[in-house]
């Protein structure tokens, strides 16, 4: 809504008559809420209620809570105030009065408190300036009414609104899509609604637009009244059905069989040969993944494992497979260094069996590149590792059987087809997808958005790691953080600092990278302080990575561009600073590049005492928990599913209603309805998914 004063804007003053200026077209604004169809209207649900069920006598009323009134204007009159110009009625109903304010207001307002009209008036009381009595600002008047029997007989909805568009008038919009979908048939089989309880849909719908003045007030905010029960079943539903969907499309495709050859082979020889035994848990996921790949359906499994788990020693073992069977194995990963990590030792492992690995970045040299890209093509690399520069114009595996993704939320649905679709033999012949996740993934998140991939779970770490000692320390007490930073070093240990921003930036008063890397070897000028960040050439970055990991810098300043893979395991000590700014899985990830080895490690998190109470929680979890797949459901409590995995990641539109925390049974129960519904009546469950979900996202096509 455009306001304007009649007073100047110069003086600060913001009261006085509203006048409108130029407005986009109606269906615009309202486009602007999701509001295009009748379904789109009855989804869209009070915010809160009101109860004009009753008129209250002017003398009982009191503070605080709001209500509806009913008299005469006594007077009415434009007031100048140091606020600007504004509207002032007296209402008396013969039991007491009460003053009505308006600071904005239009000209018809003026009209329809002129003295001597009966009105009625809904709004919160409150003491008046000066303890004048009591008053009302920008109480909605309404024409007063005989008698209560006109009233109406079921709470007001309160709509969140767009520009200019007045809560009168989507009610009316709504209540016509309500009458307009009297005739909506009821998707949801009786039985199963029945089962759980439930009302149905029309009803609950119903219901929630206008519950009866008996109405628990707080179940309807909570979201746990029946009626809200229903229609968070109905989309948990379609979600469920829509994820079958995906799966049943998946494997109407074939993928190449990647059976175990007789024994002794690669994976058995590499097995025995690791300097290091497998944790059962390693070895329980590689069954999975090895029984999925010798089958002739694409496999889709997500590996799950906490930071140091050992998920890029079962990706290994995955592509010896492949390549056993001739077949050729991609790994994306999401920087220039991990996938350089990742290459260097698939390498050490794989070259002595063999298998030629080669690597493709977007920054590569042109003549390695070339290289690169022939090796790819004619089917010499058995394993080629890079960065989304794998799926790029010109990039062409001869026999792709298996795609590996690391660090899979990082990706979108679109890389990783495009991964998919770089084989050049028969298109019906899909490769099997690995995707790889240090981040752990809560139950409920991963039930509802990835139950079309079978998931595994590294649950175990190696045996030897100590757990990381986690502190947070006030930022004003950063000198006697670098006495620490130079007793780790003293000791023969090496330390990574993480800075938020790479250079200085007026917006956010954040110490960046730069300048600490030149505060430090100004205070600590004994100690070889390096510098890492995502603007420095790939040569550069893996220069400094070379010789931190050479023991050549003992203090290696970076900025987030470490949070997955690095792996140095004489870097016993992490500090980073404005803990605060990141995320709590950002944090798990960056501590997790300590604690690689044997000795004690720890991760002191340096914070800006004028914390949010989010914040405060925020370092409350991180500091006391080590446990990914707890941090990670508590990451969930506090952001949501939205920010948690971002909806390009997911690939699922996001719930509306649904809480997966607080709903998980709703949930559970909505997964065996899927089974049952797509079982038994498979075209009336896709028309309950297309009703919630009618714009099919990229994730449908995966």
């Amino acid at each position: 809504m455009a306001a304007d004063s009649k007073q100047s804007p110069r003086n600060g003053k913001t009261g006085g008559v509203i006048r409108t200026g130029k407005l986009a077209p109606l269906s615009e604004r309202l486009k602007k809420l999701g509001l295009v169809s009748d379904w789109d209207f009855v989804l869209h649900l009070p915010l809160r209620y009101e109860d004009e069920t009753s008129i209250r006598a002017i003398a009982e009323i009191a503070p605080g809570s709001p209500v509806q009134i009913q008299g005469e204007v006594l007077a009415s009159h434009v007031q100048a105030t140091p606020r600007g110009q504004q509207f002032v009625a007296q209402l008396s109903d013969g039991t007491g009065s009460i003053q009505l304010r308006f600071i904005h207001y239009y000209p018809s307002i003026q009209l329809q408190l002129a003295p001597g009209k009966i009105v009625r008036a809904f709004g919160e009381p409150r003491e008046a300036f000066g303890k004048l009595g009591l008053e009302m600002i920008h109480p909605r008047v309404k024409a007063a009414v005989l008698n209560e029997d006109s009233l109406p007989k079921a709470l007001t909805p309160i709509y969140p609104l767009g520009e200019n568009i007045q809560q009168a008038w989507l009610r009316k919009r709504i209540d016509r899509a309500l009458l307009d979908l009297a005739g909506m048939e009821d998707l949801v089989p009786t039985d199963i609604a029945a089962s759980l309880g439930l009302p149905g849909l029309k009803a609950s719908l119903e219901y929630l637009h206008h519950p009866p003045v008996d109405a628990s007030a707080s179940a309807l905010m909570d979201r746990t009244d029946p009626h809200w029960q229903r229609l968070k079943f109905d989309e948990l539903l379609a979600q469920q059905i829509t994820l079958r969907h995906v799966r049943a499309l998946a494997q109407r495709h074939s993928a190449p069989r990647l059976a175990a050859p007789p024994a002794p082979n690669l994976t058995t020889r590499f097995i025995e040969g690791l300097p290091f035994a497998l944790t059962s848990a390693q070895m329980r996921v590689w069954q999975e993944i090895a029984r999925d790949l010798a089958l002739e359906r694409p496999m889709h499994r997500l590996v799950q494992g906490d930071v140091g788990s050992g998920k890029t020693v079962v990706a290994a073992l995955a592509a010896l497979r492949a390549a056993e069977a001739g077949y050729q194995t991609a790994l994306m990963a999401p920087t220039e260094i991990l996938a350089e990590q990742h290459f260097l030792k698939i390498t050490e492992w794989l070259a002595p069996l063999g298998l030629n690995c080669v690597w493709l970045t977007g920054r590569q040299k042109a003549a390695d590149r070339r290289e690169s890209l022939e090796a790819i093509r004619s089917g010499k690399a058995l394993v080629a590792v890079g960065t989304h520069a794998l799926i790029q114009e010109g990039v062409q595996f001869r026999s792709l059987g298996l795609a590996i993704v690391d660090e899979q939320h990082r990706f979108g649905v679109a890389q990783r087809l495009a991964l998919r679709a770089s084989a050049e033999d028969d298109e019906s012949l899909r490769p099997h997808l690995l995707m790889l996740s240090a981040t752990p993934i809560p139950r409920t998140l991963a039930m509802s958005y990835l139950a079309d991939l079978d998931v595994s779970v590294i649950d175990e770490l190696p045996p030897g790691r100590s757990p990381i000692v986690t502190k947070t320390v006030r930022l004003d007490r950063r000198d006697a953080v670098m006495g620490v930073v130079r007793g780790t070093v003293k000791n023969g240990q090496q330390v990574y600092w993480v800075c938020p921003l790479i250079e200085e930036s007026e917006a956010l008063d954040l110490t960046p990278a730069v300048q600490c890397r030149d505060d430090l070897a100004r205070r600590l000028p004994d100690l070889r302080i390096g510098l890492l960040h995502g603007g420095m050439r790939p040569e550069e970055k893996s220069a400094v990575m070379q010789r931190f990991e050479a023991g050549e810098i003992d203090v290696l300043v970076s900025t987030v561009v470490i949070e997955v893979g690095v792996d140095v395991p004489n870097a016993t000590l992490m500090v980073i600073e404005h803990a605060e700014r990141f995320g709590l899985a950002q944090l798990h990830q960056l501590r997790g590049r300590v604690g690689r080895g044997a000795q004690q490690s720890a991760c002191i998190l340096l914070y800006d005492p004028a914390l949010s109470e989010i914040g405060r929680e925020r370092l409350k979890i991180i500091r006391e928990s080590t446990d990914g797949f707890e941090i990670a459901r508590r990451d969930l409590e506090l952001r949501g599913p939205g920010e948690f995995l971002g909806e390009r990641q997911s690939g699922m539109p996001m719930l509306r209603f649904a809480d997966l925390e607080k709903d998980g049974a709703l949930l559970a129960a909505a997964r065996d309805a899927a089974q049952k519904l797509c079982a038994e009546d498979p075209a009336r469950a896709q028309q309950h998914a297309k009703r919630w979900f009618s714009t099919e996202s990229d994730f449908l096509s995966a």
